[in-house]
């Protein structure tokens, strides 16, 4: 692969931000670095990128599809043309999630998935969401597939999976939640507590560190009951997902997770479906029936249903809602998901990382992605 350098833009690195700076790469980053220390190579492309800027790639590791494609469709030909879809949106780390469904098609998608992700890296991992889940707040997850963990059951999926599993969506009130949050810390995976009735008090002893969708599909936050919004907002040591579109959390409640929870609590997801980037009309989850109707995402009864969000609309909807900096929105859409989930050549511009990268214009349009070096606009 040729050697290019996009010179005059602003880079956030992940960990700082320098003014009219360069950055050199192939398949990797091999140098980032301001203007006064730049020198021409021979051989190499050089592309002007004045008045624009340049940010890590986005880490989504809560999404079930778009594009017309959903994991759970193991299908390996409709994942691949998904997975590619996303990087139109700036998505450049993608965890496939799957949903509640009988123990068949589970593993038939987690076979698919890693079968795939042996020829598309930008699978980083899996989001299991569910079975393990509450029927109380099951959300768009089918009922009749909802069970306690299984730890033989969550062995055998984590096995068929090459070890993709990275995080596991499960209510920690189950009897067999306290030994399944030992089994994940074991092989590696990190449980989140979601679609859960869970107390307060009774998710002190959990070993949860981290939250999916926060606010949605669990018990409420009340004045007299924190419920499970109440206690990721106070513990430090949970991750806590945000899906920022808008319609599933009050923008003054994205606010109010920010405020508590800071920059780096915080990861941005989107919980898309396979209807994202399609026309509006029916679609499906889970073999349910999905309307889609003014960017809304929901079940025949009124439940919402995944979302059609893109991840640069989460980007800038985080920064139009809380009115952060780009710098802590870079920390929200990458650096914290690289982080936590131990990604080492993601979520930084530095050199010996891969190159995945993204460049918007002074109106945070997303302009072009960089996926392992390669452009796609």
């Amino acid at each position: 692969m040729i050697v290019k350098v996009i010179t005059h833009a602003t880079i956030y690195t992940g960990k700082n931000v320098l003014e009219d700076a360069y950055i050199r790469f192939d398949s990797q980053i091999k140098e980032v670095g301001t203007m006064t220390n730049f020198k021409a190579n021979q051989d190499e492309e050089v592309i002007d990128a004045s008045d624009k800027m340049i940010i890590p790639g986005f880490i989504d590791v809560h999404s079930h599809g778009g594009y017309g494609h959903d994991a759970m469709d193991a299908d390996p030909k409709a994942l691949k043309e998904q997975v590619r879809g996303m990087l139109k949106e700036g998505i450049t780390t993608y965890f496939p999630t799957t949903m509640t469904q009988s123990h068949e098609n589970i593993e038939n998608a987690l076979k698919v998935i890693a079968e795939v992700a042996k020829n598309e890296p930008i699978i980083g991992g899996i989001h299991l969401e569910g079975p393990f889940v509450s029927a109380i707040f099951k959300g768009a997850q089918p009922e009749k597939y909802i069970q306690a963990p299984d730890l033989d059951l969550f062995k055998k999926w984590f096995d068929v999976s090459g070890g993709l599993i990275k995080v596991v969506t499960y209510a920690p009130e189950h009897e067999t939640s306290p030994a399944f949050e030992d089994l994940c810390y074991e092989l590696g995976v990190v449980p989140s507590v979601g679609h859960s009735n869970d107390t307060r008090e009774h998710l002190k002893t959990s070993k949860a560190t981290h939250a999916t969708h926060l606010y949605n599909a669990c018990h409420r936050m009340t004045h007299r009951e924190p419920g499970v919004p109440g206690h990721v907002l106070l513990e430090d040591g949970i991750q806590a997902e945000l899906i920022c579109d808008g319609i599933h959390v009050n923008r003054d409640m994205v606010k109010l997770a920010y405020k508590m929870k800071g920059a780096h609590g915080i990861s941005l997801i989107t919980d898309s479906m396979r209807a994202k980037g399609m026309p509006e009309g029916k679609s499906e989850l889970g073999g349910q029936t999905v309307i889609v109707k003014d960017k809304q995402a929901r079940l025949e009864d009124g439940t919402l249903a995944g979302s059609v969000l893109t991840y640069d609309d989460a980007f800038r909807n985080i920064i139009e809602f809380t009115g952060c900096t780009i710098e802590e929105a870079v920390l929200m859409s990458s650096v914290n998901q690289a982080t936590e989930f131990q990604l080492s050549q993601k979520g930084a511009l530095q050199a010996g990382k891969d190159a995945d990268f993204n460049i918007f214009d002074t109106d945070l349009n997303l302009l072009e992605t960089y996926s392992y070096g390669r452009k796609y606009s």
